[in-house]
């Protein structure tokens, strides 16, 4: 399984320290040009590496971590997203969704592929420090529509060290972690531990 990060900001930076921390290759990728971004992911460690979008999009597993507005510019950047799975990072701060939940309209974006909203409740600072805090993991919250989806990126979530928690639905569980403009799901900003992961 190959992973990577697009959106290079404080979440995406956040994210890259839990996979450095672990050991685990991630490509990290925004718009600017890779070698902007190489020395700061050289910082984080040496399984975090800097690519161009298109070199990033080639990953299994991509993680959405820009600002929400931009999900737009990267889901046109491929033809098709079949076979890959996106975990949507991101939060629909004043933008205006039709009565939509946030992760709805970015699903909607990345036709075909597998689609998880997962690691966007924490601020950046809890999402980079160890998840493995006073005996516990910290949780992080995934839905998603598609029931096996979520299995490969719990078990992501839990080689990172936190614990997953399974919310069901988009629409249901999902609302619950949905933020827009001063509307926050009653689950946004909780910073939760599980003894067992």
């Amino acid at each position: 399984m190959s992973y990577a990060i697009i959106g290079f900001g404080k979440i995406g930076q956040a994210l890259a320290h839990a996979f450095a921390r672990r050991n685990i290759d991630v490509s990290v990728a925004s718009r600017r040009p890779p070698e902007t971004l190489a020395p700061q992911a050289r910082a984080i460690g040496p399984t975090v590496v800097a690519r161009s979008l298109e070199d990033a999009l080639e990953a299994d597993t991509i993680i959405l971590a820009v600002p929400f507005g931009e999900h737009r510019a990267v889901a046109k950047a491929l033809p098709s997203w079949q076979g890959k799975t996106i975990i949507d990072a991101t939060n629909g701060f004043g933008e205006e969704l039709d009565g939509l939940l946030s992760s709805a309209v970015v699903a909607k974006a990345f036709t075909g592929a597998r689609f998880v909203k997962g690691f966007n409740h924490l601020i950046a600072a809890k999402l980079a420090s160890d998840p493995v805090v006073e005996g516990g993991h910290r949780v992080v919250f995934l839905s998603s529509d598609d029931e096996d989806a979520i299995v490969p990126v719990a078990a992501l979530a839990k080689q990172l060290g936190f614990a997953p928690v399974k919310l069901g639905k988009l629409n249901e569980g999902g609302a619950l972690v949905h933020a827009r403009g001063r509307t926050w799901g009653p689950l946004v900003f909780q910073d939760l531990f599980r003894k067992e992961q």
